[in-house]
């Protein structure tokens, strides 16, 4: 467990999701460097907690030997409908046995090395039960990054009743609970390709090495 959070952690990288917007593949199995985007993600989010799970539908025997490497276990949504980034982090939190759980997306691989010291630290100061990430673009304006958490386990109740109700909007989620927003100046750092043309742009730029 790294030194400086303050208590057990589960990283769970979504990759739940249809991937609409990149045609219908599965985003963390595209390439970025000739390895799976969500591999990238794993390697990032490995380093800073206890345990990892990843969220994932489809392909699960390829999550399974994606992840076997880094002891990470494949969790899968309880309805088969895509419900949303919630329904992945349903899972995740019912299946951690640790008190918090760290989520990033499949698809964001330049994922900051000080994302859950950070984030823990945050949560703990304002005794907040969710703890989000929040950028600065070139023009000053605040960009929030909502599915980048780290969120209390025992939410999980919580977030089933919101889901049962048909809740689906994670902010709307959020707002039921004491949160608290991070900001990070690096915004390239929380870039998640959506499509395969901002997964090219990222091919471009990406450096051997990086993950």
């Amino acid at each position: 467990m790294p030194f400086d959070t303050p208590s057990r952690t589960t990283g769970l990288i979504l990759a739940g999701g249809r991937g609409s917007r990149m045609g219908g593949l599965d985003k963390g199995l595209q390439l970025l460097g000739g390895e799976p985007l969500a591999l990238h993600v794993a390697r990032q989010l490995g380093r800073q907690v206890d345990a990892l799970l990843i969220s994932a539908n489809r392909n699960l025997e390829t999550y399974v030997a994606l992840g076997a490497p880094m002891h990470a276990s494949v969790v899968s949504d309880a309805s088969s409908d895509f419900a949303g980034p919630l329904a992945g982090i349903l899972a995740g939190l019912r299946a951690a046995d640790t008190e918090f759980v760290l989520c990033a997306p499949c698809d964001a691989p330049n994922l900051p090395s000080d994302l859950a010291s950070r984030l823990a630290a945050a949560l703990a100061q304002a005794r907040a039960d969710i703890a989000t990430v929040a950028t600065v673009d070139a023009n000053g304006l605040p960009t929030l990054h909502p599915v980048f958490a780290l969120l209390r386990a025992s939410l999980a109740d919580d977030l089933a009743a919101f889901l049962a109700d048909g809740g689906r909007k994670v902010r709307a989620w959020y707002a039921r609970h004491i949160s608290v927003e991070v900001a990070f100046v690096d915004e390239r750092a929380f870039y998640n390709a959506n499509s395969l043309r901002e997964l090219a742009d990222l091919e471009r730029s990406w450096s051997p090495g990086v993950s």
